[in-house]
């Protein structure tokens, strides 16, 4: 006997209905599974709990102030005038007390954050809990022979000084002077900085591949770091998978690795313990480092 033979005992209009009810369910059939692979729970979950934080962010809030002043008492200073005992108090090293002194001691003065990490070598951590605190004057550099510390009138010698801006306060209006960075970019920049919260080095403009050098090497020029304080913070240890997803530096395929390792081996301490995982960026390891909480 042919095969579905029964098939054809029926009239025309009831194979008609028996074709769209077979297609209505495989239709069903291809809909329920592409939606069941998708993990509401984890979505519902993240959703609930970005709810419970934001609640509680003004809490938090208070709490990060109240220990910061009992915890940190820095005052502003001018990174020019770092005696022994200052650098000792702010936890610098020797080797970069005596870089700072050595380079004051040619007459030249430090007037960016950038300069003085050039001059200190210190270490971008250090550098991040101490740059809030700097207050610069502006040198322009005097002769030897102009000076007089008797109170006889001396003149300035007239240097150009090119005054940078910070670029997490920058807004699209003052990137787009920048040649070469134009509406696109600059709302591409932006948009990373509201992701991460802050920048913490300029060395982040060199994520932007479509930017051309030129355009990077006038956003370095006009614009430096001076105050990290809105940086988004990512905890690894707890962070969802769609969280850890959204983390600019990261990917999914990062973030799966990052859950099981955790799962498997227990709480990450560290950076050290992430650079092991398969593809993460470990050139840009120091930077990513400054986002993450363990």
């Amino acid at each position: 006997m042919k095969p579905f033979v029964f098939f054809y005992r029926f009239t025309k209009g009831q194979q008609k209905g028996v074709l769209a009810l077979f297609l209505f369910i495989v239709i069903f059939q291809i809909a329920y599974f592409i939606f069941s692979s998708f993990d509401f729970t984890s979505y519902v979950t993240m959703v609930k709990e970005e709810k419970e934080w934001l609640a509680l962010q003004p809490s938090i809030n208070e709490l990060k102030a109240k220990n910061h002043n009992g915890r940190d008492t820095i005052y502003p200073f001018n990174p020019n005038y770092i005696s022994d005992y200052k650098g000792y108090v702010l936890g610098l090293s020797v080797r970069e007390i005596d870089r700072i002194q050595a380079y004051r001691k040619t007459g030249r003065f430090i007037n960016s954050i950038s300069d003085f990490q050039k001059v200190s070598g210190i270490h971008d951590s250090m550098l991040i809990k101490l740059s809030p605190y700097f207050k610069f004057s502006v040198y322009k550099g005097y002769s030897s022979d102009e000076k007089n510390i008797q109170g006889q009138s001396f003149q300035k010698q007239s240097v150009k000084l090119i005054i940078k801006s910070d670029i997490n306060q920058a807004l699209e209006e003052d990137l787009i002077k920048v040649y070469g960075i134009g509406p696109h970019f600059a709302k591409v920049i932006l948009r990373r900085r509201s992701a991460l919260g802050a920048f913490v080095s300029m060395d982040q403009i060199d994520d932007f591949a479509e930017i051309s050098s030129e355009a990077k090497k006038g956003m370095r020029e006009q614009f430096e770091i001076n105050n990290i304080s809105d940086i988004i913070k990512i905890n690894v240890n707890s962070s969802s998978l769609i969280q850890l997803s959204r983390f600019p530096y990261f990917n999914r395929e990062i973030a799966r690795s990052i859950i099981t390792e955790r799962s498997m081996n227990g709480k990450l301490s560290n950076i050290n313990d992430l650079i092991k995982i398969s593809g993460f960026p470990v050139d840009k390891e120091k930077i990513i480092s400054l986002y993450l909480e363990f």
